[in-house]
């Protein structure tokens, strides 16, 4: 991939991006008055889009409803809802198909270039009739600003503790072309797209098949190698939307030009992997595991997911204890893994520092003192070098906590 070094943060999120506007409000669904439930994005020209959606069987009817909406390769708009995940319920799909023709009244155009997300309890039906009352209040106020980028980001949350947002500038043949998301995802959290929300946009000028071909490419690498607790949920996508009014070469084929946009795809698709992995539910620490040195991508991918995956090694990180045997454990039980364990080493680092604990099969002395100041950083990196090949990937998980059981054995609550 080539690395973009113009590649800039920029302020803005799902607004940074030429043609975009957002807004978010309390519409009723959530209980809370002051929680925010109900999010607009759109662009004011026809965009092309790329999404990918949940592998569970059980789905929402926002995934039914999307997926035949998105066909085309075409969009203008995205609304959603937190609060209700609009699953497992009769009317789901004509409620849904009715967010897209309220969307599509109040903005003007047709409904099928309405996508339309819902997270939430599952099997609750959808309150239909606070989002009649409300549609217009949401379009009418929505406008390109930081702060209604916010305000989306917001209204998506359910358990999350705080907003996922993020946007980038950079250059494509001469023209700045800008890329932001948001996103939410706290528990529900496993492998295999998507297991969260994550709405982008970008003004670059690209063909819908480039868009989705980056888009299904880079989350095998971002949002795939996340887990919080191993369940895979029911309604969640990502969708980025591409209006091209950054006016750059059109981008339909797979050349330098799109080798940089998928550059500062991933680099968005990255950060927020990375803000779900740390804001999971009840949890204290993020942990990164990057596999290095492995004979072949598939392989180094199913380490790194096993590792972070393994609630031993999760409750370990949650009590400071640099039990390495645990870690070396995960390595050894991946599944359809075939590699030498008497390669492998094993180091564990923070911004504090770093410990070599396990070499060529046993394990190394270190000192506790030094591990306990390791391991109370809320970021944890563990590498694991199989020394057997050129190829590594990263997985992304979080600590497991005594708040995990309790803020899901009340989720109804």
């Amino acid at each position: 991939m080539i690395q973009n070094n113009n590649i800039k943060q920029i302020e803005g999120g799902i607004c940074a991006a030429k043609g975009f506007s957002s807004n978010a409000i309390h519409s009723g669904i959530k209980k809370n008055s002051d929680k925010k439930d109900l999010a607009i994005i759109y662009s004011k020209s026809l965009c092309s889009v790329g999404a990918v959606y949940t592998q569970n069987k059980v789905c929402g009817a926002n995934i039914t409803v999307s997926k035949e909406h998105l066909k085309d390769g075409k969009a203008k708009a995205i609304i959603c809802n937190s609060g209700n995940a609009n699953t497992c319920n009769k009317n789901g799909v004509e409620n849904a198909k009715e967010m897209c023709k309220l969307t599509a009244n109040v903005l003007g155009i047709d409904e099928k270039d309405v996508a339309v997300a819902s997270t939430g309890v599952i099997g609750v039906p959808l309150p239909i009739e606070h989002i009649q009352k409300n549609i217009k209040e949401l379009i009418d106020n929505a406008n390109h600003s930081s702060e209604h980028s916010k305000n989306a980001a917001e209204a998506i949350m359910t358990t999350d503790t705080f907003m996922k947002e993020i946007a980038y500038e950079f250059e494509i043949a001469g023209k700045t072309v800008h890329i932001g998301g948001i996103a939410k995802g706290s528990g529900m959290i496993h492998p295999n797209m998507a297991t969260m929300l994550a709405f982008l946009t970008t003004d670059c000028n690209i063909t819908s098949e480039m868009l989705q071909k980056a888009l299904s490419e880079d989350t095998k690498s971002t949002y795939n190698m996340v887990s919080v607790d191993g369940d895979t949920s029911t309604n969640d996508m990502c969708i980025i939307l591409a209006n091209g009014e950054a006016e750059n070469i059109l981008i339909d084929k797979e050349d330098d030009n799109y080798k940089i946009f998928c550059n500062a795809l991933n680099t968005v698709n990255t950060y927020l992997s990375k803000q779900i992995a740390k804001d999971g539910e009840g949890s204290t620490k993020l942990i990164e595991c990057e596999v290095i040195n492995v004979s072949d991508l598939k392989l180094a991918k199913k380490i790194a997911k096993s590792v972070i995956t393994s609630n031993l090694v999760k409750a370990a990180m949650f009590g400071c204890d640099m039990n390495w045997g645990r870690i070396a454990c995960a390595v050894g039980y991946t599944e359809d893994a075939d590699f030498d364990i008497n390669k492998v080493s094993i180091n564990v680092g923070s911004k504090y520092g770093d410990m070599n604990v396990y070499k060529d099969g046993y394990g190394i002395a270190f000192d506790e003192d030094e591990a306990l100041k390791i391991l109370k950083e809320d970021e944890i990196k563990v590498t694991i070098n199989m020394n057997s090949g050129e190829s590594k990937a990263v997985a992304w998980g979080c600590d497991l906590t005594y708040d995990y059981v309790k803020i899901n054995g009340s989720y109804r609550s």
